[in-house]
């Protein structure tokens, strides 16, 4: 849509309630010190194989306070490969992989997240890991001279995944 040239541009304001939330989940207010140079995009390998992911735009929406725009379905956020390149790169050490991981983890509390990360949650809730094992893993393992995998002490990780009733949330 576009607006009439005699028409003010729309003013975009500051969500500093979705700015907060995200802030106790990272560490503090580190989306505050991006300046946008864009060293981030550089060796991101995600925003080199799409033309959707930049980490640059995910930053600036932070910024903005457009979490509505982030924290939707089929969000753009679930592209990044967490591989720590914009980490490395970034000049105020804003970690925005830190930053990505942290919406990712908002829209997991909100139940949304693609059907693949839906089945490694099973998965994991069922048996601890995050694959499933097999013959073939087993086959893997003794090729290379390791040992069998230990059994995984599902009664402790369940504890961990049981909601924590005083607090809200879990444990």
């Amino acid at each position: 849509m576009s607006i009439p040239s005699d028409q003010p541009e729309p003013v975009v304001r500051v969500n500093f309630d979705f700015r907060r939330e995200l802030a106790r989940k990272v560490e503090g207010n580190l989306a505050s010190y991006c300046y946008q140079c864009g060293a981030c995009v550089g060796d991101c390998p995600a925003a080199t194989y799409s033309s959707t992911f930049n980490p640059r735009e995910i930053m600036l929406k932070v910024l903005y306070g457009l979490g509505e725009e982030l924290l939707r379905e089929n969000s753009v956020l679930w592209q990044c490969v967490n591989c720590y390149n914009c980490h490395e790169r970034c000049p105020q050490e804003v970690k925005p992989v830190e930053v990505i991981i942290s919406l990712k983890n908002m829209l997991a509390d909100r139940g949304i997240y693609p059907e693949a990360v839906r089945k490694i949650i099973e998965t994991f809730e069922q048996t601890g890991r995050t694959t499933p094992l097999g013959p073939v893993i087993d086959r893997q393992r003794e090729r290379f001279g390791l040992p069998p995998l230990s059994p995984v002490p599902m009664d402790e990780i369940r504890k961990l995944l049981e909601p924590d009733a005083d607090q809200g949330g879990f444990t």
